[in-house]
């Protein structure tokens, strides 16, 4: 049985792999630095929104293009991605963890979705600036403790 192959299946296969290298690397910081979502948890997010974004524009039948509203799986990228969020976040006695994670895990989404959309140069920006922004937070930290 010949499966037929054509360069938009590549593309598509690339798009994966570039969302699980920048959630990979946005992951990698968050769990070298004993976070409760870490390496695997921001690679599945932002693969996750990468396939949405791509069977909901890529995967439709040409004949549902215009009849069907294929930024609504956009959206509901950005409402299940914050449920997941919402969960990390830990409200105690005086203090609040978890809204750098939550936030995080919010942006690698959104990276996910532009990669899915065939955008690189955004999403690699957006994962570089994230993860030195993220590592300023541990230099913080470090200052605030001396």
């Amino acid at each position: 049985m010949d499966i037929p192959f054509t360069w938009l299946d590549v593309e598509l296969i690339i798009r994966i792999l570039i969302s699980v290298a920048l959630g990979g690397l946005i992951g990698y910081e968050r769990e070298v630095t004993n976070k409760p979502a870490g390496l695997r948890t921001h690679i599945f997010v932002c693969m996750g929104a990468c396939l949405f974004t791509i069977s909901s524009f890529y995967l439709l039948p040409l004949e549902s293009i215009g009849v069907i509203d294929a930024t609504r799986i956009a959206a509901g990228i950005v409402a299940g991605i914050s449920f997941i969020g919402a969960g990390s976040i830990i409200a105690g006695k005086g203090d609040v963890r978890g809204l750098t994670t939550a936030a995080c895990l919010w942006v690698v989404a959104a990276i996910g979705l532009m990669i899915g959309l065939g955008n690189y140069l955004l999403p690699i920006s957006a994962t570089i600036i994230t993860y030195f922004v993220l590592r300023l937070g541990i230099v913080e930290k470090k200052k605030l403790k001396k």
